[in-house]
């Protein structure tokens, strides 16, 4: 659901730029070169033949793209018709500015009202790479078209686009301040809610307190470990791996609280938590892009997990790590039918289980940050809150 909403909002920006630009690119043409002439105060003298042919290239190449935009719109491939547009622009402009000039003996008068309305607009998208793109390309171009004519008069164009690009960072830099504030509010209420939660489902089953916290903290050190997220698409990882337990909710307290062996029958419906868990976060906007966290954290590497008896890599990467981190908490902590194992202990149960329980290549970088969980499971038994040290910080 966030994915096609944020597709949809990236759709309408891309459609609101392409009409703006053409609108603009044209019309502005139009204006300045065909009817300005004709009025008596105009300056702008004839319209030679070669820059008509220069003018029907311009225009060739750009109405070529608007069927390819139309196409990467339909494919989903929105992010690159802004990118793609303004190469065309930027490329088809260079080259006849550079041809049509380098031998004239005309003032250089190009340029197109588009190229300001390009970098004013830029910040719509909500991207640095893309105003960067388009600021740079274009200060670019006026200069390699100056070394090209020899014609100083290119600075000026070059003083109004870095003004305008300066305006355009301004303009992006308020709205991503903007939207981290709305973010890190919103992520605050969310862990408000997401701990509220937890606290209702340690009242069932008072031998987990701090069980989910803990996993947590574990499955975030492991995921920042293997180097193959950047900060952010670990957003909502950690929520996921706080609600991992959620569907035990609907487990009966006297199996949950059980101090002798559970019967097959009381097994099963231990079993059932992942698939009532993910049912419960289906539908909350953030968590469920993870939701085969909660979903397959009981998977095995060697397909003998619940609930779908996954194995090896067809278990989501995110979940072997939840796995990883739920089993050892469960060892180095107190339950209804044990006492906690000693750390050492708990470490040696997991190497045991490479390439059986556990994913190989997690249980590698285990060993090297065992002494951070360690340090983590002595933290919160000081009753210190983790949030800040363990998972990451907000931007």
């Amino acid at each position: 659901m966030k994915k096609t909403s944020l597709l949809q909002e990236e759709k309408h920006s891309t459609v609101f730029f392409l009409w703006l630009f053409y609108v603009v690119f044209f019309v502005y043409d139009i204006l300045y070169y065909d009817l300005f002439p004709a009025f008596p105060w105009s300056n702008v003298g004839d319209v030679s033949t070669k820059w008509i042919f220069f003018s029907y290239i311009k225009y060739g190449a750009m109405i070529a793209l608007i069927p390819v935009s139309i196409y990467l719109i339909k494919k989903d491939k929105t992010e690159f018709v802004k990118y793609i547009v303004f190469f065309g622009y930027f490329s088809t402009n260079l080259i006849t500015d550079i041809l049509y000039y380098k031998d004239s003996s005309e003032a250089y008068t190009s340029g197109n009202l588009v190229e300001i309305l390009i970098i004013l607009f830029s910040p719509i998208f909500v991207t640095k790479s893309f105003t960067y793109f388009v600021s740079i390309g274009l200060i670019i171009k006026y200069i390699l078209v100056g070394l090209f004519i020899q014609d100083p008069v290119v600075v000026f164009p070059i003083i109004i686009m870095l003004v305008c690009s300066v305006i355009a960072f301004l303009l992006l830099h308020r709205i991503l301040n903007y939207i981290k504030a709305l973010k890190y509010s919103y992520e605050e209420q969310l862990e408000g809610i997401v701990k509220g939660v937890i606290a209702t489902l340690e009242l069932k089953d008072p031998y987990t307190r701090g069980h989910s916290e803990r996993v947590a903290a574990y499955a975030m050190n492991m995921a920042e470990a293997t180097r193959r997220y950047k900060p952010y698409e670990l957003d909502h990882f950690y929520y996921a791996c706080l609600l991992h337990d959620i569907g035990k909710v609907s487990i009966p307290d006297t199996i949950l609280t059980k101090s002798g062996k559970l019967t097959d029958e009381e097994y099963d419906i231990i079993k059932t938590h992942p698939v009532v868990g993910a049912e419960a976060i289906r539908d909350v906007e953030g968590i469920a892009d993870n939701i085969e966290v909660i979903y397959h954290h009981h998977e095995r590497w060697d397909g003998k997990g619940y609930p779908d008896g996954l194995s090896g890599e067809d278990i989501p990467f995110l979940a072997r790590i939840t796995a990883v981190a739920d089993a050892f908490d469960a060892m180095t902590s107190s339950r209804s039918y044990r006492p906690a194992l000693h750390f050492e202990e708990a470490y040696k149960r997991i190497l045991d289980g490479q390439g059986s329980q556990f994913d190989p290549q997690l249980i590698e970088i285990f060993k090297q940050i065992y002494p951070d969980w360690v340090q983590i499971s002595k933290v919160y038994q000081k009753g210190m809150d983790m949030r800040g040290g363990m998972k990451r910080e907000n931007p």
